[in-house]
């Protein structure tokens, strides 16, 4: 990998996946996700400053993925890191309409570069992310499909907007009837109120991929192993609100026969 050391953050139920800088270990480049994908956990605005902290100590660029925050609810929980003082200076955020308005598939969103932030090279000169960005984008980039960027535009139309909301909070609704299932079995989960994902311990000691197949076996309910996601998930699960609501109601309805 070019003498790169990747070092990953360590979420776990502890520390309700929201893993926050060792002060120990410089890192040139950090990516976060909030809300996150799989746990649906959020960072708050003091989480936040402390990270945007860190990168300042550190000439360390955040690379920070915003692709759920349509999902935000929480009026107190930051949609974007530039609500962080000092954010301008260290961070790139970058977001997908995947899920802020239905466009999987379309592979368009948006990218935010401050001019403000800059990466020292090994020599010592200063360059700005800014200008490198953009010429990455003119010399190597042909573009979104004219056709992608009208339907991209139509997004941010008032009425776009009003439609892609009442999108998110179709798919809310779902993710609150999961999470009600959780809380009325008793299991510990995060997500569901500011992502459309449901994060879980799995139940009856089991692993996730032991879980993932008794689950489809005995319920026909497909979810997402934790694994998948790296090792702190195989003791957990992900399901996922991106379906209509009368599946959901059946798919929970299922889950909780499971129980009896």
């Amino acid at each position: 990998m070019n003498g790169r050391n990747i070092v990953y953050i360590n979420g776990t139920a502890e520390n309700d996946f929201l893993p926050m800088p060792e002060h120990s270990v410089h890192a040139d480049i950090i990516y976060i996700c909030s809300p996150n994908n799989p746990t649906g956990a959020c960072y708050n605005r003091e989480q936040l400053r402390e990270w945007v902290s860190y990168a300042l100590e550190n000439d360390a660029v955040i690379l920070f993925d915003s692709a759920y925050e349509s999902f935000v609810s929480d009026e107190s929980l930051p949609h974007s890191i530039y609500e962080i003082e000092g954010a301008k200076k260290c961070a790139v955020e970058f977001c997908s309409l995947s899920k802020t308005a239905g466009f999987t598939g379309t592979r368009c969103g948006y990218t935010i570069v401050p001019k403000a932030v800059t990466s020292t090279t090994s020599d010592g000169r200063e360059m700005s992310l800014n200008k490198m960005w953009n010429r990455r984008q003119c010399t190597k980039f042909n573009g979104v499909p004219y056709v992608v960027q009208r339907a991209a535009a139509a997004v941010f139309s008032d009425a776009g907007i009003n439609e892609a909301r009442e999108m998110t909070a179709y798919y809310m609704k779902n993710a609150r009837i999961i999470a009600d299932t959780m809380e009325e079995l008793g299991i510990r989960y995060t997500g569901g109120i500011n992502s459309p994902y449901i994060w879980f311990e799995c139940p009856f000691g089991m692993d996730s991929w032991q879980f993932f197949d008794f689950l489809l076996e005995k319920a026909g309910v497909v979810g997402t192993p934790g694994a998948g996601f790296g090792k702190n998930g195989n003791k957990h699960f992900r399901l996922t609100a991106f379906n209509n609501t009368e599946n959901t109601i059946e798919a929970m309805k299922r889950f909780k026969s499971l129980f009896k």
